[in-house]
Formats: structure tokens, C-alpha cells, sequence
């Protein structure tokens, strides 16, 4: 077909340029001429049954999709409405079946269909709230009456009554579908798989609808998976080729680079702890690495790359280096949480010379909030939004470092242009890294404890662990100097502290007062040294 499209050109062409000579005016074809026009109509005919075909096959996808959505949303009625509660098993593998035969976009407009005609029913919801406020009690005798037969009396009884079906008439009937879903094999597993497209849908259309389907699924996870339903396991370099080829995978904070980077991990002074569900056998919801030290490391490259940092039986602390959730469909869920204080708890009772319990963490935040801050430096003093981040003394030293002379804020550019250029060149030089050091851990130590959206620490990471019950221990000047910690964090990682015995302070601390616990060194940071109007450096092994 493409030859003929190719010939259909060439002889329009000449057809045109026939035209413009005015040949075909004057004198008859000739037998050339004749099957030149000749195979000009069948290439026509061909072009055009391509473009059909074409078409055809395209309206018969998009037939196909609908016929199949269809087909998904008369399965869900199906299942919702059926009596026989021994009967939907059949229906509800269809509709799976089917649901995973849609493509991303039919599956969006499924989720819609779910979310909106199998909803709360309003008009019942309605109806019983005009009925719950008609029913006002009497008030004669009432002081005659005890608490016993006052809650037995007509009304009183009605309002119960009412209570009750309010309750169950605010559930919508898409939590029916779900509770069914979740008594099948593999239910659980195909649930967490479509809340990953619910929260896709809802980046791409941010429906009511949508969200509360979300916000309804969100909360039956947490009640399905709630710490007793968990199951804790020890992963270890036996355990079947799948389950590590999983961790491999999954691990999202400090990529597995090969297979003995992985063994590496799993053996001698490691462990990995994962929580599984025994209806999702073999699939790990959130796993940990911890490495035993005798220490509070400040490298992450030591932890990931040397061997054993000391014998088992002479570590003193726990290094929680990694946390990674592995389901989409489960953002939200608060699993880490709970592992993390497993583990602790796990590891005490195993190994009681183990006394600190620590982690070493990334800071993921910190750049993409500095430097849209530095680039305002530019600006005249004044400036909206403008705010003096370095002080005189780190502006002369960045000068120096970096060999500049002159300018007001020149200091600032400085920095902006260093920690923002793609090659992050700036770590090869050691006059830049001690004029960086000073400037960035303050301002580092700010970000973590100070800044704050809704009341909640503005690092995800912090929030996640102050909220866990940790302190903020310390920061690590070139903790991370990969290419994605200098990028991320300008190389700098910190501590999270965990003391049993004041999680549940911290916690509470943090949850009613937005106070985040920390160090005496973490507070030193952001309180000036005597006489330099500089802030301290904290930790600089």
C-alpha cells in the first residue's frame, strides 16, 4: 500500500504538470497517457481502502473498549445488587477480568462510572435525616424517668433506629463491591493495583467523585491492613529468587546497582525486614534496611559500599539507612510507621547490646526549596518575597573560594550557580566545599526545623519521622555524594532519633503543638556563635 501511495504521487504530479502545459487540451492521450490515468484511478482506490481500513480498525478499537466498559459496569451492578451471597464469586472474577482488559483511559471512565452511580444514595440519606428531625422526645414525666427507660421510650428507640440506617445508608455501594473483591483470591492485590489508577485518574482530572472513592478504598486499607493483620519476615539472601528480584526493584531509596550489592546488604552486619500480608503471599508492602555499627554513621557511601562496618556481636547501634513502600496503590497508608516500631522492638529483644536505634536519611526537599530563594537575592533589598540568607562574613568567604571580587549579594549568585549547575563541579574544589559548609548546614537546620506548611514539618521525610515519635539527631556535612544526593541536597543527610521511652512524648509533642524534637546540636545550628554573627556548622567529620 505504501507503493501505491508513492505512485499515486508521481502520476498526480505529472497529471498537474500536464495540466499546466495545457496538453491535455488539445490533443487526444496517448496508450501511455491512457494507463497512466488508468492505474492513477486504481492507486486512488487503493489509497482510499487503506484510509478505511484504517479508520475501520480504529472505530473498531474504540467499539470494542465501549462494548467491554459496558460489560464492566453492568459486572458491577451485578455484583453490588445480587441476593445470593453465595453466588458473586463468579461474577466478581468476570468483572476483574474484564476491568483489566480496558485500556488507561477506559479504565479512568470506569472509575468515574463507579464513583458516581454507585455512590452514597442522597435521596434515602435525605429522607432519613427529614425523618430523624421530626422525631423531637416529650418532656412530660421526664424527670420521673431513668436513664434505663428513657433510652427505651418510643422515640428515643426511633432515633437509634434512625442512627442506624443514617450510618448504613452512608455507605456508599462501591464499599459493598470492595468488601467482596477483598473475600477473593488475589482481591486484596487487585484493589491496591486500581487505587494506583484512582490516584492516576485523579492526577489527570481532579473529580469529587474520584476523591471520594479514594478517601472511601483509603480507609478499608486501613482497616485491612492494620499492624495485626501484618506479617513481619526476615529477608535473607535464601529467600526465593522472586521475592529478591522484588526488593531489587522496589528499592527506591539507594538503588540495588547488582547482585552483590544486594548480598551485600542482606549479609553479615545488614538486615532487611519487609511486612507482607498473607493475602498478597510473597509481595512485600514496605521494607527496611538496617546496618549494625558501633557508631552513628555519617556516610551513606560507607553503608552501601564496605563490608561489614563491625562484628555483630560488638554493634551498639542500629542504622535504619532505608524505608521503601512498594504499591502505589497504597500511597497514604501509613505501613512504615509501624515497621519501623516493629523492628525496633525486634531487634532489642534479639540483640540487647544494641542501646540506639537511628537513622540516616536523605533530604530530599532541601534544594528545591533554597534555590528559588537564592535566585531572589538578584533583586534590589526590599523586594517582595526577597530575604537575606547569607550573612557578610560567608558572602566574603564564597567570594574568595570561588574567585570573585566585588558585588553586592555576589555571594548568593555564587551559591545559586554552583548548586544549580547540572555537573554540581563545585564538589571537586575544597576551598567551595568548606565556604559551601558553613552557609548550607544553617540554612539545612532552618529548613528542617523551622519551615512548616499547615502546621507539618515542609520536608516530607522530617514529617514522616518526627510523626513516627524521632528527634532530629544531626546533620552530616557530605553524607550523600552521589550525583542525586548533591543534586537533591547539596550532599548533606541527617539523623532521626528513636528512644522508646520518648517516641510517644515526640509524638504528641509534634501532632498538638507542631513542636519537632531535637538535639542540643541541631538547636546550636540556628543560634549565632559569640562575636561572628555566624551560625555553628554542626557535625563536619
Amino acid at each position: 500500500m505504501a507503493n501505491a501511495a508513492d505512485r499515486l504521487t508521481k502520476l498526480m504530479r505529472m497529471s498537474l504538470r500536464s495540466a499546466q502545459l495545457g496538453v491535455h487540451k488539445s490533443r487526444i492521450p496517448s496508450s501511455s497517457e491512457l494507463q497512466q490515468q488508468q492505474l492513477l484511478k486504481q492507486d486512488r482506490g487503493v489509497v482510499a481502502m487503506e484510509g478505511a481500513a484504517n479508520s475501520n480498525l480504529s472505530i473498531f478499537a474504540s467499539s470494542h473498549s465501549d462494548r467491554v466498559l459496558k460489560k464492566v459496569s453492568a459486572l458491577m451492578h451485578e455484583a453490588i445488587h445480587m441476593k445470593k451471597t453465595d453466588m458473586p464469586d463468579k461474577t466478581l472474577s468476570q468483572l476483574r477480568e474484564e476491568y483489566l482488559r480496558l485500556d488507561e483511559e477506559n479504565r479512568r471512565r470506569a472509575l468515574v462510572v463507579l464513583a458516581t452511580k454507585f455512590g452514597v444514595d442522597r435521596e434515602r440519606v435525605q429522607g432519613l435525616l427529614q425523618h430523624y428531625s421530626s422525631l423531637k422526645p416529650g418532656v412530660e414525666g421526664a424527670e420521673d424517668e431513668t436513664e434505663e427507660t428513657a433510652s427505651d421510650c418510643g422515640v428515643v428507640a426511633a432515633q437509634y433506629r434512625v442512627e442506624r440506617d443514617l450510618r448504613a445508608a452512608l455507605v456508599p455501594l462501591s464499599s459493598r463491591l470492595f468488601d467482596q473483591i477483598n473475600g477473593q483470591a488475589g482481591g486484596l492485590k487487585f484493589l491496591v493495583d486500581l487505587r494506583a489508577d484512582l490516584k492516576a485518574s485523579l492526577q489527570q482530572k481532579n473529580l469529587a467523585s474520584l476523591r471520594a472513592l479514594d478517601s472511601d478504598l483509603k480507609g478499608m486499607f486501613a482497616t485491612w491492613l492494620g499492624p495485626a493483620c501484618l506479617e513481619l519476615h526476615q529477608i535473607t539472601w535464601n529467600d526465593p529468587a522472586c521475592l529478591l528480584e522484588k526488593i531489587v526493584t522496589y528499592e527506591a531509596v539507594h538503588p540495588i546497582s547488582n547482585l552483590y550489592d544486594l548480598k551485600r546488604r542482606l549479609g553479615t552486619g545488614r538486615r532487611c525486614f519487609g511486612f507482607f500480608h498473607p493475602a498478597m503471599p510473597g509481595e512485600p508492602l514496605v521494607f527496611i534496611e538496617v546496618a549494625l555499627t558501633n557508631n552513628t554513621e555519617i556516610s551513606i557511601q560507607k553503608v552501601l559500599f564496605d563490608e561489614a562496618i563491625c562484628e555483630e556481636n560488638q554493634a551498639t547501634t542500629a542504622l535504619l539507612y532505608s524505608i521503601s513502600s512498594t504499591q502505589p496503590g497504597l500511597a497514604g497508608i501509613d505501613l512504615g510507621n509501624f515497621l519501623i516500631k516493629r523492628v525496633i522492638c525486634l531487634l532489642q529483644h534479639d540483640m540487647p547490646h544494641i542501646q540506639t536505634f537511628v537513622t540516616l536519611s536523605p533530604i530530599p526537599g532541601f534544594l528545591q526549596w533554597l534555590l528559588p530563594k537564592l535566585a531572589l537575592q538578584s533583586k534590589p533589598p526590599g523586594s517582595k518575597f526577597r530575604e537575606e540568607l547569607l550573612l557578610p562574613v560567608e558572602e566574603e568567604s564564597l567570594k574568595v573560594a570561588y574567585g570573585g571580587t566585588g558585588g553586592e549579594n555576589v555571594g548568593a549568585v555564587i551559591m545559586y550557580d554552583l548548586l544549580s549547575s547540572p555537573q554540581q563541579e563545585w564538589i571537586k574544589s575544597g576551598p567551595l566545599v568548606e565556604a559551601l559548609r558553613t552557609p548550607l548546614m544553617r540554612i539545612c537546620a532552618r529548613y528542617i526545623l523551622q519551615e512548616k506548611k499547615r502546621g507539618a514539618a515542609l520536608d516530607y521525610v522530617t514529617n514522616f519521622h518526627v510523626r513516627n515519635g524521632a528527634s532530629v539527631e544531626q546533620l552530616n556535612w557530605m553524607g550523600d555524594t552521589s550525583y542525586k544526593g548533591l543534586e537533591r541536597s547539596a550532599g548533606i543527610m541527617v539523623n532521626y532519633l528513636y528512644r522508646l521511652e520518648k517516641i510517644e512524648e515526640n509524638n504528641q509533642a509534634y501532632l498538638n503543638k507542631g513542636t519537632i524534637a531535637a538535639s542540643p546540636a541541631m538547636e546550636q545550628l540556628l543560634e549565632p556563635l559569640p562575636g561572628t554573627g555566624l551560625q555553628s556548622s554542626g557535625n563536619a567529620t
